[in-house]
């Protein structure tokens, strides 16, 4: 072991290993992208991509125009030259003044050729040196043409036309001299040269001009959301109300919107806490004061039956409260888990109901009731989450339990009509009137008269856990029921068929 190995396992203890240190999280994704940056790249990247191809256009097409003028003045020397082209005594002769040759010779900036050649190439005058065109270019006499050689080493445009020297035989290609006329490129390109810096020049004046007025247009654009933000930090802590979308452009509406739906939500959901809390908070004082009452009663008791009857008083009230809370915490959990939220599963209806039944097998002996289960010939699948619809058929059976009487019976019952799949709970308890059968949902909601106790809450977290669920919950009269004291009820639940049901059934 050499002395690093020896001081770092010195450091991490007797041989062990040195502690896993995670790396780094991608610094990138903690980067915030400004909007105003990613429009001012958009724009400004393809100005900035286009404006060295915007040069390049314009230098081909400063040099297309400077070619112009000087490609017409090479066709007028062309054409004056070969009008002084003749022949005599069968030799072709150009008859051109010395003053006329110190004209086409007269240029400060190019260098002028000219040249004179009879038929089959024979010299007559001008520059030796300057190459002959291709065979295939002799065309008609009347065309000047031209093209670009190198001569010297230096670019030279050549302007050239045959000439007839027999006019009665025109046709006659052997009958022909050529006449050329050729300059260097150093105007040509000064020209173009000046054409680019006056077209270039401007350009470095009006980009940085483009530039400004490209940042006060996107400062100016975006100046709605930086006032829509600043409205948004003076609004009050507790102040929840829509946006007005009308103070806002077009663009940013379906925003505002969307922003509008949230706060709308928001204050839904609060609303929802606050009643819960005071709901929770009032129905807590009933069964917290008789504890109270009771415990004082026991310290004030001698007697011992007195306080062993007032011991028990004080039991069923704990037991009372701690149902109270339970359920509070049942239908606050189903409140505050909303469709989009939930783990749907598929799940065999038929497994889940006799689950349940099991579990309440107990409480039923103690209440002597007849509990049953009546499932199908084969599993009934739905999409639903397991542990919210075990609470519902709970509080079903629960609420059949407290309301039958000893002697009663209660049928769990699970069915498929078509492709929707039924759970009825019916017991033979009083009933519940028609007109009563809209508020039994409501929490807290107590029938009239009813000396059983409970809270009011188990059949409104049935309703909540049902609507998460997308089901319809229904209420009847118990149809198996033959007594007018006490008609029953069947509460009979509507689950939509899951997407694939059919798979799952096989």
């Amino acid at each position: 072991m050499n002395d690093r190995d020896a001081g770092l396992a010195q450091a991490t203890g007797d041989g062990a290993e040195p502690p896993y240190v995670p790396p780094n999280p991608e610094q990138e994704q903690n980067i915030q992208h400004s909007l105003f940056g990613e429009i001012l790249d958009w724009m400004l990247a393809p100005l900035l991509l286009l404006w060295p191809m915007s040069i390049a256009i314009t230098y081909l097409v400063a040099k297309s125009i400077a070619n112009q003028p000087f490609d017409h003045a090479l066709k007028d020397d062309v054409t004056v030259l070969a009008q002084q082209v003749r022949e005599v005594d069968g030799k072709v002769v150009a008859r051109l003044p010395d003053s006329a040759r110190d004209i086409l010779r007269a240029d400060d900036a190019d260098t002028v050729y000219f040249q004179v050649t009879g038929p089959r190439g024979v010299f007559v005058t001008g520059d030796r040196d300057l190459p002959q065109p291709a065979e295939d270019d002799a065309g008609d006499n009347a065309e000047v043409h031209f093209r670009n050689v190198t001569l010297h080493g230096t670019p030279v445009r050549i302007a050239y036309s045959w000439v007839h020297l027999d006019p009665a035989q025109p046709d006659a290609d052997t009958r022909l001299a050529l006449v050329q006329v050729g300059e260097t490129l150093e105007k040509r390109a000064q020209l173009a040269n000046a054409i680019i810096k006056g077209v270039i020049l401007p350009q470095f004046i009006i980009l940085p001009v483009i530039l400004a007025l490209v940042w006060f247009a996107l400062s100016r654009g975006l100046s709605p959301l930086a006032q829509l933000q600043e409205r948004i930090r003076a609004r009050r802590p507790d102040d929840l109300s829509p946006i007005d979308s009308r103070q806002v452009p077009e663009e940013i509406s379906p925003l505002v919107g969307s922003l509008n739906d949230m706060l709308e939500r928001l204050s839904q959901t609060i609303d929802m806490q606050k009643r819960f809390i005071a709901d929770a908070a009032h129905q807590m004082k009933t069964p917290l004061a008789g504890m109270r009452m009771q415990s004082e009663l026991a310290l004030r008791q001698v007697d011992a039956g007195e306080i062993h009857r007032s011991l028990e008083q004080l039991a069923k009230s704990s037991e009372s409260a701690t149902r109270l809370v339970n359920q509070l915490l049942a239908l606050a959990r189903a409140e505050n888990q909303p469709h989009a939220g939930l783990a749907f599963e598929q799940i065999d209806l038929v497994a889940l109901a006799r689950a349940v039944v099991q579990e309440w097998v107990p409480a039923s002996f103690a209440h002597r009731i007849d509990l049953g289960f009546e499932p199908p010939d084969e599993p009934v699948f739905i999409a639903a989450n397991a542990l919210m619809l075990r609470e519902l058929l709970s509080n079903l059976i629960d609420n059949a339990v407290r309301y039958t009487p000893a002697g009663g019976s209660v049928t769990v019952r699970v069915r498929r009509d078509g492709d929707d799949a039924l759970l009825e709970v019916e017991d033979t308890g009083p009933g519940i009137a028609p007109a009563e059968r809209a508020h039994v949902f409501e929490r807290f909601y107590r029938i009239l008269g009813s000396s059983v106790p409970g809270s009011g809450l188990g059949l409104a977290i049935v309703r909540e856990i049902a609507q998460q669920h997308g089901a319809e919950i229904d209420i009847f009269n118990n149809p198996r029921s033959h007594s007018l004291k006490l008609p029953g009820s069947l509460f009979r639940l509507t689950f939509p068929p899951p997407a694939h049901h059919d798979d799952h059934a096989d």
